[in-house]
């Protein structure tokens, strides 16, 4: 069996280069000559393509890091802790009540909040580094 290159390259073999005409009154094949203006390209929907002269190109680079804070901390806990006891919930089955997943979300609270904070000073101090600052 061909590969996929061999049956493109088949497939390109097989082509032919045809001229646009059309036929006129007397029967005869007459080519179209191109439009004096160039068409313009569709307009493309928001946000693909390439970005219009108004817009300012994105830059490549990541956004900076921000440093680590309790209050940014504790506003993602309480982004997650609804989450959290949705899981709880849902994977104790019917045998878990309501208090029992509470008392396990705040529990799985006490482990991420810490744990958070600590990851977002790991990502700190290697913005930091890689920036070339010390401190």
């Amino acid at each position: 069996m061909a590969t996929e290159k061999q049956r493109r390259r088949r497939a390109k073999e097989k082509r032919h280069e045809y001229d646009i005409v059309y036929i006129d009154a007397d029967g005869n094949e007459v080519p179209v000559e191109p439009e004096d203006k160039p068409r313009k390209p569709p307009a493309r929907a928001a946000g693909r393509g390439r970005a219009s002269a108004k817009q300012k190109p994105r830059s490549r680079t990541a956004r900076p890091v921000q440093p680590p804070s309790w209050p940014r901390v504790l506003k993602r806990g309480a982004i997650f802790a609804p989450i959290f006891l949705a899981t709880v919930l849902l994977l104790g089955g019917g045998k878990m009540s309501i208090p029992s997943a509470v008392v396990q979300t705040v529990l799985l609270m006490a482990v991420f909040i810490p744990f958070s904070y600590f990851m977002d000073r790991v990502v700190w101090r290697q913005y930091q580094k890689r920036l070339g600052k010390t401190g």
